[in-house]
């Protein structure tokens, strides 16, 4: 079986290296060493002030809206994973859902100000895919009104755009570091940001909200906090990260030379301003022209035991748990794009020989 992602993993040995220091020191979480090590490390390759390491990208993200301190409305995309939507609605706030751009599958800043409102605090919008929004008109935006600005940057980890690091762009930008990505903490994720101010909210917020003396709860927090084990995956996984992207760029570019003229394929946007990508995913976009329908292209894909990923389907705003509480809007494109998108297989180790298998069966579609 040839599956749509697969974990990128250090040597064996390099990571028992890691933790063979736990059984000595026996501090296994609770910021210790190996924890805040990774955090600097974190700090100077993504060239922020601020991280703050967290137990999964889904908690970063609650609780760095929570520090916030935001209120009612909060405009969003409807083309992201679960976990945008939900940190949003926990945090007792109203998404907003705007449609997105045709062409890069992003929240379409040209949508936004119609539906800005005396109750929107925020815009919350996820780099897709690892390709950057529109950041300067959405920073342009949220300056005129007066908005807070945090990114889903789930997919985004070390991308430069705009000849900056994608972490420095927005109040506060969130990184998930789950095994599927292309850095890993095994599970983790991280808030950056470089307003200082942020800084002792989130680190209560994490720890139950105890405050600093840990004297007394000062915050509605919960457990947020990253393992040592976790923070020596992750330090094992930044030592092989640029190698690991070259790989998937080399397998990319060999998606893009068998695929590039399919007539009924929409693939990665070609971006012409500087971008350092990271090769996350590989999504196609099933056109009519094709002949074949999304579904059963993916049918197709796994009688051949390819998995393909429908990402992101359903929309976040179809959600059943969310009918008849938040108005989905008007979202024409990220309902043709939710109903058509593909995401292939692409991870470290993919052969050459499985890309062209894949490449044979959508060529032969």
């Amino acid at each position: 079986m040839i599956p749509v992602t697969r974990s990128s993993m250090p040597k064996v040995e390099d990571y028992v290296a890691r933790i063979n220091k736990l059984w000595d020191s026996r501090w296994l979480t609770n910021t210790g060493v190996m924890h805040d090590e990774l955090a600097e490390s974190l700090k100077t390759r993504m060239n922020v002030k601020h991280v703050q390491l967290f137990t999964n990208g889904h908690i970063a993200l609650e609780m760095g809206i929570q520090a916030l301190g935001l209120s009612g409305e909060v405009i969003t995309t409807p083309f992201t994973f679960a976990s945008t939507t939900q940190a949003i609605i926990r945090n007792g706030l109203t998404p907003v859902f705007c449609d997105i751009d045709e062409n890069t599958f992003n929240i379409d800043a040209k949508k936004i100000e119609p539906l800005i409102t005396a109750k929107t605090s925020a815009i919350l919008a996820v780099h897709v895919y690892g390709i950057p929004c529109d950041v300067i008109e959405i920073e342009r935006i949220a300056k005129k009104h007066n908005l807070k600005v945090i990114y889903d940057a789930a997919h985004a980890f070390d991308i430069n755009y705009l000849g900056r690091s994608i972490a420095e762009y927005g109040d506060l930008s969130m990184f998930s570091f789950h095994a599927t990505k292309v850095f890993h903490t095994v599970e983790g994720g991280c808030c950056v940001y470089n307003d200082e101010n942020l800084s002792k909210n989130l680190v209560s917020l994490r720890n139950f909200g105890f405050n600093q003396e840990a004297s007394d709860v000062t915050n509605i927090g919960g457990n947020g906090k990253m393992s040592e084990f976790h923070a020596a995956m992750g330090l094992c996984n930044l030592v092989n990260l640029d190698a690991a992207i070259m790989k998937r760029k080399k397998a990319t570019k060999i998606y893009d030379i068998a695929l590039e003229k399919v007539d009924g394929l929409q693939l990665f946007p070609t971006i012409t301003v500087p971008l350092k990508r990271n090769y996350s995913y590989y999504p196609v976009r099933i056109l009519s022209s094709l002949g074949k329908t999304r579904d059963e292209i993916v049918e197709l894909l796994k009688q051949n035991n390819i998995i393909a990923r429908k990402y992101f389907y359903p929309l976040a705003s179809d959600f059943a748990c969310y009918k008849g509480i938040y108005d989905p809007g008007y979202t024409p494109v990220a309902e043709d794009v939710s109903s058509n998108v593909l995401c292939l297989p692409l991870y470290e180790d993919l052969q050459e020989a499985d890309i062209d298998q894949i490449c044979k069966i959508l060529i032969s579609a």
